[in-house]
This record gives structure tokens, sequence and C-alpha cells, in this order.
């Protein structure tokens, strides 16, 4: 099994894996793990300490406000192994208790892209009735249009000329800030014509002049389209330096994922410590929360387990939104087609990290970008379709101005509500509805500057 080590080395360890300018190695961090055949290759990456804002909270509570350290005094690291299967258990134990740096021992699983189609159902619309419904134009003429702002594809690559061509738009990719994993090319916008080319082209419906960073994280294990979770925690690792990069009063950095875990038998068992679909405490969605709290705006696809067509790959019966899926620091996103009706395969909440989830359906299933078929689908284009929205809203109000957290709660008041009367399992609070959102949160700077 692939495994992630969390280690609490010496301070002065932490500081130079925290240190975007030093390139930190395995050695650096630690000679060897009994029982661990560790991966020299894997850079080592920093995790940031979750502590309990109130006084009787607890650090890894999902209700609970939390504050998150990057301190050296604070902080852990994250290094990349693998144990036999067989003798997982036994190794486990040995490890733990012969290395006292050890804090933790947490799945690496495999993640794959979520975009099937249902029954080989044809397209519903095309990109230019998504853009008629989100009304696209009269936001960019108010200036919602995604200028100035990052979004960050953490899929397959971007193939910028096939986006270009099919758009008839410029596209721009920032090349210096984009990122791959060890043994992936770096080449922002060069890859191949593939699921991360559809994400990209759907983030540009609503936002067409946002910056792309091309972060090819299902590219780490060639040839099948998946990658490690442990590539998701690098790729983040370097967002977070991005972000802080970034001046504090304009800071706008969007992180669309269409990628997920669809199977219990890639993960530990629900209760294990090491496990990542039911954990908080799991090392990729403690960064995922700290991200966040950093002003990220975090968007991830609900996944395609619903239960009238569900994937052949799900796994999980009951609460498929698994892991950092439904986080409920994220914006976990739906699908539901240009009628507005909810696709077969949209998975229907709870999810394991957060009651209500997902938090809203955005359109897929439409005829798109031609990258992956003849439709843009799956809850992978409603996730890239909402973080174009996200993107747009934060040309004019980047995260100084309104949190994550605010603009979250904006967009899901101002849904259009689908089923009852309010929150529900299938649309979580309705359709994403771009001019009510821009009328609300117009309304309340309104009433901020009175």
């Amino acid at each position: 099994m692939r495994v992630l080590i969390q280690l609490r080395p010496a301070a002065d360890v932490v500081a130079s894996v925290l240190d975007p300018g030093v390139a930190s190695t395995v050695a650096d961090v630690v000679s060897d793990l009994p029982g661990i055949r560790l991966d020299e290759a894997f850079s080592p990456v920093a995790v940031p300490r979750a502590r309990p804002s109130a006084a009787h909270g607890g650090a890894h509570s999902l209700s609970a406000r939390v504050e998150f350290s990057l301190s050296p005094e604070h902080a852990s690291v994250l290094v990349r192994g693998e144990i036999p299967d067989a003798e997982l258990p036994a190794r486990l134990s040995r490890l733990q208790s012969a290395v006292r740096e050890v804090t933790g021992v947490f799945v690496d699983p495999q993640i794959v892209p979520v975009a099937p189609t249902c029954g080989g159902d044809g397209p519903v619309g095309d990109w230019h009735e998504v853009r008629r419904l989100l009304h696209a134009s009269d936001l960019w003429e108010q200036g919602y249009d995604g200028e100035g702002v990052a979004v960050a594809i953490c899929d397959t690559g971007i193939n910028a000329e096939h986006v270009r061509s099919v758009l008839g738009e410029d596209v721009t990719i920032d090349a210096e800030r984009s990122w791959a994993p060890q043994g992936v090319p770096k080449q922002p916008g060069r890859y191949p014509v593939n699921h991360g080319t559809m994400c990209a082209f759907d983030v540009l419906l609503a936002a067409p002049k946002a910056t792309l960073l091309d972060i090819p994280i299902l590219l780490s294990q060639q040839g099948d389209m998946a990658g490690l979770l442990s590539d998701a925690v690098a790729a983040y690792s370097h967002l977070r330096d991005v972000l802080n990069a970034m001046p504090e009063d304009s800071r706008s950095l969007v992180v669309s994922n269409s990628w997920g875990l669809f199977s219990p038998d890639n993960d530990f068992p629900p209760g294990h410590p090491g496990n990542y679909s039911d954990n908080p405490s799991h090392p990729f969605n403690v960064i995922v929360g700290s991200l966040a709290d950093a002003g990220a705006d975090i968007v991830f696809a609900a996944g395609n387990c619903g239960r009238d067509c569900p994937d052949r790959r799900c796994g999980f019966r009951e609460r498929p939104i698994v892991g950092a899926n439904g986080h409920p620091d994220v914006l976990s996103v739906g699908g539901v087609d240009t009628h507005g009706e909810r696709v077969g395969y949209s998975s229907q909440g709870p999810a394991r990290l957060a009651d209500r989830k997902p938090d809203l359906c955005a359109y897929t299933h439409f005829a798109g970008s031609g990258a992956v078929g003849e439709a843009d689908t799956g809850t992978s284009a409603a996730c890239p379709t909402a973080a174009g929205v996200v993107a747009a809203i934060r040309a004019q109000r980047p995260a100084a101005q309104l949190s994550p957290e605010q603009l979250r709660t904006q967009l899901n008041r101002t849904a259009d509500d689908r089923s009852t009367v309010g929150y529900d399992y299938d649309y979580g609070w309705g359709v994403i509805d771009p001019p009510a959102a821009v009328a609300a949160l117009g309304r309340t700077r309104g009433e901020r500057a009175a």
C-alpha cells in the first residue's frame, strides 16, 4: 500500500521544507524508516498544525473554528513511501513504536477524474446556452470577467490551442506559476487534449479573462489518467506558495478539482487513523482547510455516484461524496443539464466530512470543448463551470474584501432552489445563479459603506 508518513522533525528541518527557495529531499528529513520503502523522488511537504480558535474546540472539529499554523515549531512534514499489503499491520506497528518522529501514517490512494456519461446520453444544449444561462455577457459588462484572477486546473493538463480554437478567444496560461509532479514534463498549456482541457474550457465560459495555472496531478501515473493523492498534496503546497506571493489586498486564487476517490478498497477503513475518506485529520484534508483559510476558493466535483446512474467504479454505497470532495471549506458542486434538471449521475449528500454537501449545482452534459467526447459531462464539467463563476466574481471582489467562506455562503443563499424549499441532497441549495449572487454582494457592500 502507498502511504504518506507524517513526521515532526527538528524546527530547522521544517523551516527548510517551508522555504520555497530550498529544494529539500527525503534524506534531509529522515534517513530511514523501518519497514517503509521511501520514495526519494517525492519532495517533502509541510503540513500546518490545526488548532482550535476557541478554548474548548477540537483541533479537527468540522463544526468549530480552526486556526492553522505553519511556524516551524508547529508544522509537520510528509514523505511518501510504500508498505507491502501482506505486511501492513506488523510494519505499521513497528514503525510507530520505533521512530519517535513519526506522528501518523496515512493512505495515499489513487485519484481519478469524474467524467462518465449516463447511458451514453447525448448532450443537452451547448456552451453558448450555458453562457446565456449564466448571464455571462451581463457580468462582463460589470467587470465580473475573471481578469487578474488565477485559476488552478488540477487535472490532466491543458491544451491551450484546442481551447482557443473552439472558444475563439485568447487563453492565458501562466507557465511560471504552473506546476507538474515529479517525472511529468512541465509543459503548461501543451499537454494532450483530454479531461483537463475540458475543465479549462468550462472555467472560461464565465471567466474568459482568468489566468490559468496548469497543474497536471492526474498525469503522475502516466498511461491510465490517474494520480496519487500525494501529488495533490504536493500541488497544494505549491499553490500555497503561489497564494502567499500575491499582494494581500488583491489575492485571488481559485482551485478547480474534477477528481476524487471512487473505491473504499483504496483506503483504510473508516475509523482507522490513516483513513482519508472520513478523516478530517488526514493531511490532505488539513491542507485543503488551511489553503481555504489563507484565502483560496477551492471547488470540487461532488462526484458521479448518483443513485439514478452511478459510475460503474463507485464503491461507496452510502455517502459517496468522500474526502476533500465534501470538505466543509470547499464548494462541492453537483450537476444539472441546461434545463435545470439534475443529471442522474450527480452524487447526493450527505458527504463524509460534512452534512450539507453538495453545496449547489452547475451546468454539465452540454456540447462544449469536444475534448473528451460529444459532451462536456459529469460533475467534472459542473465543477469548473462553477469555478469560472467564482473567478468572475473575484475579478471585483478579492479575498481581502470577501473571504472564501463568505463568497460560498452568498453563492449558496442566492442559488435557484430547484426542489424542496431550502436545502436538499439532490441539488444542494439549488442551481448557481451568478446575477443573483452579484446583486446580493452589491447590496452587502453598499450596506457596509452606509
